[in-house]
């Protein structure tokens, strides 16, 4: 005789899937062999086990329902006190913890996601860096659909549940082994693990409750920002399935090569290309910079290498807050250029000078005292 699996559980035969459970955990709770041990009570547990394996099947509850038995004479009743093959760990833990025990995805997933963040680069010049700006930028990227508005539905439709999985999203088998059943769950594939399918899906968006689209955005960069740094909108991004609630959007700042300065955070670095009579005579130098021409002095005897700072004339410190915390330094690197090309005059004339300094054969290294490298090293040897 097929066995009352409603009686076993204590629900009637019209009782609904919440009410299943709910008896289901109760008398797991009450039976179970690490809270219960009496021997029957054991027996008792495995058939419980067995009962819920049945209702909550809706292929095997409905064989139930036409007088059948789905588990034939190997059911759950008898298993014996160690057979949790046929309800599986899972449902153990459910019946304890009333979640969703040994990591099964019990119950439908939403059909509502979020979205994903999306990425746009933006190219600035050094100057924009330097003061900032706002822009509008085109963005295309996935937007509500404002035919279904994210319900994936054709107008005056709507879901309908799953006949294959009747709503839980998953489909259940079952396979015997010398351990018992074994109760193993997988994704509905009519569903996707939705419980519930779309018959007439939204023209616009073919059921996924958003479209792409192309749209302008405000942005607004601050001054003081460097290659590779990002400005985030939030809600920017792209919607999700569904009609989820939308990523961010992230503006990356691209900033273009300078033809005069080089970037050091915020310290500037430029080059200074010095004839050697202005190196030697000293020079005043107009420089201009971000904010305007500067003039820098070149002391007499200038060398090359020589660093000049500029206090100040470099980039906006900006902060992690978004806020300008005053300014770098502008580091001038000079250059002494010695000219390629003398015509007779000016060839005369330094030869003038080297002869009123005494340069005309300069040795290596040579010191104050007019001794070059090669003369120490001969009055080295020559002692």
């Amino acid at each position: 005789m097929a066995r009352d699996y409603y009686g076993i559980l204590g629900v009637s035969s019209d009782a609904g899937a919440d009410e299943i459970k709910r008896a289901y955990r109760k008398l797991a709770r009450e039976l179970h062999p690490d809270v219960n041990p009496d021997p029957g009570a054991q027996e008792r547990f495995a058939e419980v086990g067995a009962a819920y394996e049945v209702l909550s099947d809706p292929e095997k509850r409905r064989i139930v329902d036409l007088g059948g038995d789905p588990l034939g004479n190997g059911g759950g009743g008898g298993g014996g006190a160690g057979d949790f093959g046929a309800f599986g760990f899972g449902d153990i833990m459910d019946a304890f913890f009333g979640g969703q025990g040994g990591g099964r995805g019990r119950g439908p997933r939403s059909r509502v996601q979020p979205g994903a963040d999306a990425l746009i680069r933006m190219q600035l010049t050094l100057e924009e860096c330097a003061v900032g700006v706002t822009r509008d930028l085109a963005v295309d990227t996935a937007v509500l659909c404002t035919e279904c508005t994210g319900s994936g539905c054709a107008p005056g439709s709507a879901p309908t549940m799953c006949d294959i999985c009747a709503g839980r999203g998953e489909v259940q088998s079952v396979q015997r082994s010398f351990l018992g059943q074994v109760v193993t769950s997988r994704v509905c594939p009519n569903c996707r693990g939705f419980g519930e399918v779309i018959p007439d899906p939204c023209h616009q968006c073919g059921g996924d409750g958003r479209v792409r689209s192309r749209r302008t955005v405000g942005v607004r960069i601050p001054a003081g920002v460097a290659d590779g740094m990002r400005v985030r909108l939030a809600g920017q991004g792209e919607v999700g399935s569904g009609g989820g609630p939308a990523g961010d959007l992230y503006v990356e700042v691209e900033e273009e090569p300078h033809e005069l300065f080089t970037r050091d955070g915020a310290d500037l670095h430029c080059t200074v290309k010095l004839p050697m009579t202005a190196a030697a005579l000293g020079t005043n130098l107009p420089l201009p910079t971000l904010d305007g021409t500067h003039e820098i002095t070149i002391e007499p005897g200038t060398q090359t290498g020589a660093v000049r700072t500029l206090r100040g004339q470099g980039m906006p410190r900006l902060r992690s807050t978004g806020r300008v915390d005053g300014h770098g330094d502008l580091m001038v690197h000079v250059e002494v250029v010695t000219p390629t090309k003398l015509d007779r005059e000016q060839t005369e004339l330094l030869r003038r000078l080297a002869a009123l300094r005494e340069e005309e054969q300069p040795g290596v290294g040579s010191g104050r005292n007019g001794h070059g490298l090669f003369g120490r090293l001969r009055d080295s040897f020559g002692r």
